[in-house]
C-alpha cells in the first residue's frame, strides 16, 4: 500500500523520492486526523537521521520557506503556500533508539501513532492510541508527560474541545498542576498554541476550559483584571464574560460570512439580517479575513484575540506619573497599549501587532457613527483612514461585541441600525472605486506653501488632509477647486492663531 492515504499524493512521491533508503515515519497530528477523516495541513515526520537536511532539500524542491527551530534536536520546519492554503511541514530526528519508544515519549495517546513511509500499510500505535481515539478518551503518554513539556496542558485542553474528547482522570490531575509550569514555556511556543486554539470554528469553549484550568492568564495576563470587572451597576456579567461572549458572536458571523457558510445558522433571526444586508460582501470578507501576515497566522485569529482585549483598557487607571509620558485618555487606546504589549510578547510580527493595535484603538468608532445617525463619505474616509487594514475587522468586532452587550434577542431596532453602519462601512471598503475611498492628491505641498506664502511644516499636512477629506465628500474635483478651499480654510483659522487652520 502507498502511503496516499495519509499524505497528499505529490508531497508523499516527493519525501520518497527525498528521503531514500533513510527511515522517515509520518506521525502526530496528521496520522490521528487522517483515522479521523478530518482533513489536515500540518505535518509532522521523525527521520532516522539528518532531519535538518531533509527539510531544507524539501523547502528547496517546494520551493517553500525553510527554518531551524531546534538545532540540538534537529528540528526544522518547512512553510508551503499552495493554492488551497499553507501547509506546515515539521522534521524531527528521532530522539531514541526505536520510533515506538519515540512515540511512547510524546503527550498524548492519539497522537503517539505513526506510520513508516515505506510501509504506510502498519500502524505503529505502542500506547493504544487507536482505541482512546475510538472511546472518545484523551488519555496522556505517561505520568509526567505534563510536567515534561507544559506547553502539552494547553494542547490537551484545545485537544479535548476541538475534538470532543474526555479528559482521563490522571491526565486532568495533571493538567490541574500545570499552570505553574507555564512560565517555563518560550513565548513562541505559547503563540503557537494560543492561535490553534484560535483557529477552530468555535474558539470559545477552548478558550473557557483553559481559563477555568487556570492556564489561560499566564499566556493573557493583561486580561485577568477583567473578571469581577463589571458592565454596569445593574450587570450580572462581568467584562471578561463580555470577552468570551464576543469571541463567540464572532464565531457566528464568521460562520454566515465566510465564503463557505452555515445555511442553518443563518436562518437565526438576528444573523438572518446580517446575511440579507452584508450577505454581498462575503466574498470580500472571507478574502480578508484568510490572508496570512505571517506564514500559519490569518486576520481571522488576529480579530478573535484582539476581541479579548477589546476592553481591556477599562480594567487599567492610568496613572499620571506613568514613565514615558502622558497615560492614554480613553479605554481603548489603553486597550491598545496593552494588545501590542502582548503582541510583542508573544513574538508577533510587527504586521501582526499593529493590525491587533488599530482593531482595539478603533473598535467603539462603528459605534460612535451609530449614534451619530449615519456614515457620510467624509465619515467613510476618515474611519479607514485611521483604520487602516484592520478597518473591516473593527466593523465585525463591533457587530459582535453589540451582540454581546445585550441578553437575546438583541432588539430589532438596534441591531437593524447597527448592521445598516456596518453595510455603508463595508461597502465603502469593498465596492467603492479605490480613488474615492483614498483620494489621490490634487496639491503638493510645496505649491500650497508657496500659494498661501507660508512656511512648510504641520500647517501644510493639515491643510493637504482637509482636502482630501472634501475630495473624499465630492466636495472638491480638482486642483483649482482645492487650492481654493485651502484658501479659505486658511483665511478662516481663528484669529491670533499660527497653527491649526
Amino acid at each position: 500500500m502507498s502511503p496516499r492515504p495519509w499524505l497528499p499524493d505529490s508531497l508523499a512521491a516527493l519525501l520518497t523520492r527525498l528521503a531514500g533508503t533513510t527511515p522517515m515515519w509520518l506521525v502526530g497530528g496528521a496520522v490521528r486526523d487522517s483515522l479521523l477523516e478530518r482533513p489536515t495541513s500540518d505535518f509532522d515526520f521523525v527521520v532516522d537521521g539528518n532531519a535538518l537536511g531533509l527539510a531544507r532539500l524539501v523547502a528547496n524542491a517546494l520551493r517553500a520557506d525553510y527554518y531551524t527551530l531546534d538545532i540540538e534536536r534537529g528540528i526544522g520546519r518547512v512553510i508551503h503556500a499552495t493554492p488551497d492554503g499553507t501547509q506546515t511541514l515539521d522534521f524531527s530526528r528521532l530522539r531514541l533508539p526505536a520510533i515506538a519508544a519515540d512515540l511512547m515519549s510524546r503527550d498524548y495517546t492519539v497522537n503517539a501513532m505513526g506510520v513508516a513511509l515505506d510501509d504506510p500499510g502498519q500502524l505503529i500505535d505502542p500506547t493504544r492510541g487507536l482505541q482512546d481515539l475510538k472511546d472518545r478518551r484523551l488519555r496522556a503518554c505517561g505520568p509526567d508527560a505534563i510536567a515534561d513539556d507544559p506547553i502539552r496542558a494547553l494542547r490537551g485542553v484545545r485537544l479535548s474541545t476541538d475534538l470532543g474528547l474526555r479528559i482521563d482522570p490522571d491526565t486532568l490531575k495533571q493538567l490541574t498542576e500545570a499552570p505553574n509550569l507555564i512560565a517555563s514555556v518560550s513565548p513562541e511556543r505559547l503563540r503557537d498554541e494560543l492561535f490553534v486554539v484560535l483557529r477552530q470554528p468555535r474558539p470559545g469553549r477552548a478558550l473557557r476550559v483553559l481559563d477555568h484550568a487556570g492556564l489561560l492568564g499566564p499566556v493573557l495576563p493583561e486580561t485577568i483584571p477583567l473578571k469581577g470587572l463589571h458592565l454596569g451597576p445593574s450587570d450580572a456579567g462581568d467584562r471578561w464574560a463580555h470577552a468570551l461572549a464576543t469571541v463567540d458572536h464572532l464565531a457566528e458571523l464568521f460562520l454566515v460570512l465566510a465564503s463557505q457558510h452555515d445555511e442553518e445558522a443563518a436562518a437565526e433571526v438576528t444573523l438572518g439580517l446580517v446575511i440579507l444586508r452584508l450577505g454581498r460582501f462575503r466574498p470580500g470578507i472571507s478574502e480578508h479575513l484568510h490572508e496570512e501576515l505571517t506564514p500559519g497566522r490569518n486576520a481571522r485569529q488576529l480579530l478573535l484575540l484582539a476581541a479579548l482585549y477589546h476592553d481591556a483598557g477599562t480594567a487599567v487607571a492610568p496613572s499620571s506619573d506613568e514613565p514615558g509620558g502622558s497615560p492614554p485618555s480613553d479605554p481603548q487606546e489603553m486597550g491598545a497599549r496593552l494588545v501590542a504589549e502582548r503582541g510583542r510578547a508573544l513574538r508577533l510580527s510587527s504586521a501582526e501587532i499593529e493590525r491587533l493595535r488599530l482593531t482595539v484603538l478603533h473598535s467603539g468608532r462603528p459605534g460612535s457613527l451609530d449614534r451619530a445617525g449615519g456614515v457620510s463619505p467624509r465619515e467613510a474616509y476618515r474611519f479607514f483612514r485611521d483604520a487602516g487594514e484592520a478597518g473591516l475587522e473593527v466593523v465585525l468586532l463591533s457587530l459582535a461585541e453589540l451582540l454581546a452587550s445585550h441578553t437575546p434577542p438583541i432588539a430589532t431596532p438596534i441591531w437593524e441600525s447597527r448592521v445598516d453602519i456596518a453595510r455603508q462601512l463595508l461597502e465603502a471598503r469593498l465596492e467603492w472605486p479605490p480613488e474615492r475611498l483614498s483620494p489621490p492628491p490634487l496639491l503638493r505641498g510645496d505649491r500650497l506653501a508657496k500659494a498661501l506664502a507660508i512656511s512648510p511644516g504641520p500647517d501644510v499636512g493639515i491643510l493637504l488632509e482637509q482636502v482630501r477629506e472634501a475630495q473624499a465628500a465630492g466636495d472638491v474635483r480638482d486642483a483649482d477647486e482645492a487650492l481654493a478651499l485651502a484658501r479659505r480654510l486658511w483665511a478662516e483659522r481663528p484669529t491670533g492663531d499660527e497653527g491649526t487652520p
